[in-house]
C-alpha cells in the first residue's frame, strides 16, 4: 500500500519530526496524517492517528473517506473494504526514528525505519543481525531488540514476528530477547496487544 504521511500541519513527514523519546532507542512523531488511495475500490482515505503512552500504540482519532469517481458511492458496504489497520501499518514507520550510533552524540545520524527497511530490505543490516545473535553483547542485543520490537509494535505488526524475521532466529528464542528486554526496562511505552494477530 502507497502512504503519504505527514505532520497534523500538512507537512511532509520526516525524521526530524520525530520528537518524543520512546523507549531508549527511538524517537517517534507524536501525531500523524496519512493518506492512501485504493484505485479498485475507488475510495481515498486519510485518517489521523495520535501516539497514547498508557496504550503504548498509535491510535487512530479521526478517518475520513472520499469517493474518487462518480460511480462510488461511500456507503457500510464500500468502507467494509477499507483498510484502516493496514494504512496504520504503513504510514507508523515513517514516523519511528533511530539511530545505530550512540543517540547521544548530536552528530549521530538518525533515519526512519520506513527509509532504513526501503533502501535495505530489512531494519537491521544483515551483517549486524548475524553477529548479535553470534556474540554474547548484550546491550547491543537489547538494542536491536528495542528498536525491532518498537518498530513493529508502534504499526501494529506482532513483534515477535519481526526479531523473528530480522535476526533469523525461532520463536522462542525471539520471545526469550524480548522479556529480557522488557524485564530490563528497555521496551518502555511500547504495548503490542497480543492476539491481534497471530505469532504476536
Amino acid at each position: 500500500m502507497k502512504v503519504d504521511v505527514r505532520t497534523p500541519d500538512g507537512a511532509p513527514i520526516t525524521w526530524e519530526d520525530a520528537t518524543l523519546p520512546v523507549g531508549s532507542a527511538l524517537r517517534i512523531a507524536p501525531a500523524f496524517r496519512a493518506s492512501a488511495t485504493d484505485e479498485a475500490v475507488g475510495i481515498e482515505t486519510t485518517l489521523h492517528a495520535r501516539y497514547q503512552a498508557s496504550e503504548g500504540r498509535y491510535l487512530v482519532s479521526e478517518v475520513n473517506n472520499r469517493a474518487l469517481r462518480a460511480d462510488v458511492e461511500v456507503n457500510n458496504l464500500a468502507l467494509r473494504q477499507v483498510p484502516i489497520q493496514g494504512l496504520i501499518q504503513a504510514a507508523a514507520p515513517h514516523c519511528i526514528a533511530l539511530t545505530l550510533d550512540n543517540d547521544a552524540d548530536p552528530t549521530a545520524t538518525w533515519t526512519t525505519a520506513a527509509e532504513l527497511s526501503s533502501t535495505t530490505g530489512r531494519i537491521i543490516p544483515e551483517w549486524l543481525a548475524k553477529d548479535l545473535v553470534k556474540l554474547a553483547n548484550k546491550d547491543a542485543r537489547m538494542d536491536a531488540i528495542e528498536i525491532l520490537y518498537g518498530t513493529a509494535a508502534l504499526a501494529g505488526l506482532p513483534p515477535v514476528r519481526a526479531v523473528q524475521h530480522e535476526l533469523g532466529v525461532p520463536h522462542r528464542t525471539a520471545s526469550d530477547w524480548i522479556k529480557k528486554a522488557r524485564a530490563a526496562g528497555r521496551l518502555e511505552g511500547m504495548n503490542y496487544i497480543v492476539g491481534r494477530q497471530a505469532d504476536g
